[in-house]
């Protein structure tokens, strides 16, 4: 065979059912072709080999069944053949197994918050239904997680802040409701209204840079025109709320994160113009053109 030429598997295919059949006739049948087709297929692949395979009439090759004879380089290549399409039935039963969900990866990225409170019980419901699937959810930032679909390291994500990448994909997947917090106060009431001047000599606790609660929160106050005069960057936003439950500050932060502290008094919202709650959009991330694989699609069909 020529350097870099390559075996045609056609050909090869044929070949492998002529020994299997043990003749030519037995293989058409089997590949419901004409007996000639076949004959025509070893010869034009013998002669892509330059390796005669086929013992045509008396010789002394090794015999593979009682009505065809192999060269030595028939029989090689048949062993190469079997374990070729070997791999080939594997590789057709393991996609099959992934399609039908017995098997396979589903590996979610979510920032931190809805980490922690929208997706486990839908991570949950998941692994009931299909508990051959390992699943793997990473938690980040938004930046860490965006960086992660593009990388591949994801098959899909949700996350709280603004993505813009053209090779990410961003849907809107739901609201979101804020709140600005700080400790609670039983002799002023459940919550107040401070001017934004007060507000601007407060110390504000605010996420770190990447962040989607920091993207939002910053938009937030900067439309009321609050320029804090004094911010202090923490990296969870449950560390941020107790901070602010023992007196260190203010924030912004999701609702759902302060909603046990408010029911016990020790946080207490704070209105900031008009507003009481705000909200952002959470959104899923995909790779751009990237096909789903089953197990995300089977996953959306939760949400």
């Amino acid at each position: 065979m020529n350097s870099g030429h390559t075996v045609n598997l056609h050909l090869l295919r044929m070949f492998v059912a002529v020994v299997e059949h043990q003749g030519f006739s037995r293989a058409a049948e089997s590949l419901f072709v004409t007996q000639s087709a076949v004959s025509k297929g070893v010869r034009e692949l013998e002669h892509q080999l330059a390796l005669p395979l086929v013992e045509r009439g008396a010789g002394s090759g090794t015999s593979s069944g009682r009505g065809v004879r192999l060269t030595d380089g028939g029989q090689a290549l048949y062993e190469h053949a079997r374990g070729i399409f070997a791999m080939e039935r594997l590789a057709l039963e393991d996609v099959r197994d992934r399609v039908g969900l017995r098997k396979g990866w589903l590996r979610v990225g979510a920032s931190t918050t809805v980490a922690g409170y929208w997706l486990p019980p839908l991570v949950a419901r998941f692994m009931q239904q299909f508990p051959d699937v390992q699943v793997e959810l990473q938690v980040g930032n938004t930046g860490d997680t965006s960086r992660a679909i593009v990388d591949g390291r994801l098959d899909v994500a949700y996350v709280e802040g603004a993505v813009d990448d053209p090779r990410i994909v961003a849907t809107f997947w739901r609201s979101e409701p804020l709140q600005v917090v700080e400790a609670g106060d039983a002799t002023r009431g459940a919550s107040r209204r401070p001017t934004p001047a007060a507000l601007n000599r407060e110390t504000w606790l605010v996420r770190e840079p990447g962040s989607g609660t920091r993207q939002v929160a910053d938009a937030l106050l900067a439309a009321r025109g609050i320029a804090p005069q004094r911010q202090v960057e923490i990296g969870s936003n449950e560390a941020i709320a107790h901070a602010v439950a023992h007196g260190a500050g203010m924030a912004v932060l999701p609702a759902a994160v302060v909603a046990d502290l408010i029911a016990t008094g020790r946080l207490r919202t704070v209105r900031v113009g008009a507003d009481k709650d705000f909200s952002r959009p959470l959104f899923r991330l995909e790779l751009a053109g990237r096909p789903r694989p089953p197990s995300v699609v089977a996953f959306l069909a939760l949400l």
